[in-house]
């Protein structure tokens, strides 16, 4: 029986992807959840998964100090998983980080995690992970005993990440990678989620720490899309991209409704997104993640020509 059961933890911007799936972990601990986002109508889908009066939504926003003291009013535990990557990113992501840890201490919860992200520095050139790193410093020195986690780019069958790969592929006889040599490890998004679930059963052990969490896994960019290609049943020519252009098209095409990356996230890509060894892993969480050649044929079987009926390489 987990220690959460019966327990209020309220997940802010809990109804995005990541956050429903910590929520998902957490309902099946027992716990009682407030779902806490602009949006809490796409949580809704949460419902049926949650015993009678398990569950709650709330409108909350990051911004606003009334809005927040309401949402964790009564709560043992908060989780805060909001993040940007557009818009006023120390409003949301820095400022707004500390916020939330300092009502969280005023209101006397017990056990606060913060999600972050790997690349997080303060020193940082890049608007996403300036405020990142800024975020973890107002959090720790609000909350000392918050537990930080830095998520590699997180991977599951409803994620916008292999899907638009996945979507891409599927369509483009001839596919532009960006930043071909990148190395990434992506992790899976309900190992994620067990993560946050051992962070808030035991803060007397893991607050205060930074945890970089990421899967077993290290592929380059070139590589996912040549395994998504061969889980789809397709030959694709896949064209990768010099620096410079693949530079240039993401900065332009980055104001453009819809792009698919814009010019700091090629930056952040071009960087690589890999766990270090300077900090603690998902393995001293109690976590051994699965690899994502675990799903992927599985997954990509709803881009087929035929879809599972098709044969084993139909384009």
């Amino acid at each position: 029986m987990s220690v959460l059961k019966g327990k209020l933890v309220t997940l802010i911007g809990g109804s995005g992807f990541f956050g429903t799936h910590v929520a998902q972990a957490l309902l099946e601990r027992g716990a009682r959840l407030r779902v806490a986002s602009r949006n809490p109508k796409d949580a809704f889908s949460l419902r049926p998964l949650a015993n009678l009066g398990q569950i709650q939504f709330a409108r909350c926003d990051i911004r606003s100090e009334a809005s927040l003291a309401a949402v964790i009013d009564g709560a043992d535990a908060v989780v805060n998983l909001v993040g940007a990557f557009a818009g006023d990113l120390n409003a949301v992501i820095g400022e707004g980080a500390g916020d939330v840890a300092r009502t969280a201490a005023a209101k006397g919860v017990s056990a606060l995690v913060h999600v972050s992200a790997i690349g997080a520095d303060a020193a940082s050139d890049i608007d996403y992970q300036k405020y990142k790193g800024e975020g973890e410093q107002h959090v720790l020195a609000a909350f000392p005993k918050a537990t930080v986690l830095r998520p590699s780019i997180l991977f599951g069958s409803d994620d916008h990440f292999l899907n638009m790969f996945g979507g891409m592929i599927a369509v483009m006889p001839v596919m532009p990678v960006f930043a071909p040599d990148a190395k990434l490890q992506p992790l899976f998004v309900d190992d994620a989620a067990e993560a946050v679930v051992a962070a808030l059963e035991d803060p007397a052990k893991h607050g205060g720490k930074i945890y970089e969490i990421a899967g077993p896994e290290v592929v380059t960019m070139l590589e996912l899309n040549e395994r998504i290609a061969a889980a789809q049943g397709r030959n694709r020519h896949f064209a990768a991209l010099p620096d410079m252009v693949g530079s240039a098209i993401a900065t332009v095409s980055g104001f453009l409704p819809g792009a698919p990356i814009s010019g700091d996230q090629y930056k952040m890509l071009a960087q690589g997104n890999v766990a270090s060894d300077d900090m603690p892993g998902i393995a001293k969480l109690g976590i051994q993640p699965r690899p994502l050649s675990l799903f992927l044929d599985r997954w990509m079987v709803r881009y087929r020509k035929h879809g599972r009926f098709g044969d084993e390489r139909t384009a």
